[in-house]
């Protein structure tokens, strides 16, 4: 299989880079520069590398990297920090630049250029730098330039070396698809992966590997739906789910997930642990500690139920790669662990933990479903984070709050789905903030919903979904009005970044 690497230095955009490539229909892996040495990339054997951003400066004291990387006779693509590296290793000079450059910048192309054949003249690219290379190495040519930068992009194309110093992988970058499009075909890559390749050589990989016995953490969402789906294939009866209520779903979730597995011709198993994950959070207010503590039980229950199973080795968990990344991948920021990553404990009792769908997108995770034959409505479900509503309130979890929030989230999905109003995801959250209100003639000093929808693709960037007032208003109206303990509702309108799209 022609496949990419992506060699992560950290960078904020390094997963927008695999989706440029993979939706160009070729293979692509995310691997860290520190822990994928040369001989890592020899066996990989890519048909083109490309070297991410990163938040450090190539002329770091703590900062190495092995230059024989530039001699595998293999494609090389260097993306701003990746771009910096590759001129210092390779002789050229890189300094702080006088007039740093972030955000949108109009970039003129230069003549000649390979990598950025097709591209317009004067386009519109993304930037985020505060060094700059100030002297290309030799046997590169300058191809393009910015008003403070005016090394932009190089290439040396004899040795199929490319550098850009913006971010042609961000939607800001006008024309960034070309700039893949024109890597891909000096890498010769023949476009041909789709998922019904992912889907054979994953299910091989599973048999061949797995042995024994293996228990999936099964929530009902689509990315542990299709994990079990894709397992059962490769392994059978030999897989057991097990679908753990922790008393913070959704509204009569617990029973809708069992009917719907109940039916499937898996080994399945149903746990009520809702008290025991309520116990663990009292008292409880800071978000990371409360994501650890819920992937922490996560895994004691799904121990518990190995042990009475008998004789099972591994754990398999629906975790994509929005997950990996958010609870810090390399050298990347943790934004939040999330419960089935950054969330699990030190010691997990299992030989080892199976994540078959751990380096798929959200998209590429329904597409595997279909390939699977999985019913459209498991596949086209919305979003449901493990730590369910344990993040979509804020402070403290109460049996309390939990009633409130599964109400109001009820109702506002009952007023989005009558109106026809299409959202990638949407619910409502609990505050913890208490406000003075009027009902009855009377003052409330109660709780503050706030509402959320967006639109996203990919869920590692969204944009708020702009609901019809009428709708939001009537959605208020029947919150305040059915919903013991609420007098206020919220829009939250905010765009992921800077914000996530959970509320914790």
């Amino acid at each position: 299989m022609e496949k990419i690497l992506v060699l992560d230095f950290g960078g904020q955009y390094n997963q927008l880079i695999a989706r440029r490539v993979r939706e160009n229909h070729v293979y692509c892996e995310v691997h860290g520069y520190n822990v994928f040495d040369l001989e890592a990339i020899k066996k990989f054997a890519p048909r083109g590398i490309i070297l991410t951003g990163g938040p450090q400066s190539v002329n770091a004291d703590d900062f190495s990297v092995d230059g024989k990387i530039f001699e595998l006779d293999v494609p090389i693509l260097g993306i701003c920090f990746g771009a910096q590296l590759m001129a210092k290793v390779l002789g050229g000079r890189v300094d702080r630049a006088a007039t740093s450059e972030f955000g949108r910048t109009e970039l003129d192309r230069l003549d000649g250029s390979r990598l950025l054949d097709r591209m317009s003249a004067r386009s519109t690219v993304w930037m985020s730098h505060n060094d700059r290379i100030v002297e290309a190495p030799r046997g590169f040519s300058t191809t393009a330039s910015t008003e403070h930068c005016p090394i932009a992009a190089m290439e040396d194309d004899a040795r199929k070396l490319y550098a850009v110093q913006f971010h042609p992988e961000v939607v800001h970058t006008v024309e960034g698809s070309v700039i893949f499009d024109n890597f891909i075909d000096i890498c010769g890559c023949r476009r041909d992966w789709k998922m019904s390749s992912f889907v054979e050589t994953k299910i091989a990989e599973l048999r061949s590997t797995i042995s024994g016995r293996a228990l999936c953490a099964l929530s009902g969402g689509v990315d542990s739906s299709v994990a079990a789906a894709l397992m059962s294939k490769a392994i059978g009866k030999n897989l057991t789910c097990v679908f753990v209520d922790h008393g913070l779903l959704r509204k009569n979730e617990a029973d809708e997930v069992e009917a719907v597995f109940k039916n499937f011709d898996l080994n399945f198993i149903r746990v009520d642990a809702s008290q025991r994950f309520l116990t663990r959070l009292s008292g409880v207010t800071e978000p990371e500690r409360k994501r650890k503590i819920i992937g922490e039980e996560f895994i004691r229950v799904f121990e518990e139920e190995a042990k009475k199973i008998g004789a099972v080795e591994y754990l398999v968990q629906g975790t994509i790669y929005p997950d990996v990344i958010e609870s810090g991948l390399g050298k990347a920021a943790v934004i939040k662990s999330h419960h089935n990553v950054g969330g699990l404990p030190d010691h997990v009792d299992f030989k080892s933990i199976v994540e078959p769908l751990r380096l798929l997108f959200k998209d590429e995770v329904r597409a595997v479903g279909r390939e699977l034959g999985l019913d459209e409505k498991i596949v086209s479900r919305q979003p449901f984070p493990g730590p369910g509503l344990g993040i979509r309130i804020i402070g403290e979890v109460t049996s309390e709050k939990i009633k409130i929030v599964q109400e109001a989230d009820a109702i506002f999905r009952a007023e989005l789905e009558s109106a026809g109003v299409k959202s990638n995801q949407y619910f409502a959250a609990l505050t913890n903030m208490r406000s003075v209100g009027v009902m009855g003639d009377g003052r409330t000093y109660d709780y503050a919903i706030v509402l959320r929808a967006v639109e996203t693709t990919d869920f590692m960037t969204a944009t708020a979904t702009r609901i019809p007032w009428d709708v939001l208003t009537r959605a208020a109206d029947r919150i305040v009005n059915e919903v013991k303990g609420v007098n206020r509702v919220l829009y939250d309108c905010t765009s992921k970044p800077p914000s996530t799209i959970e509320m914790e």
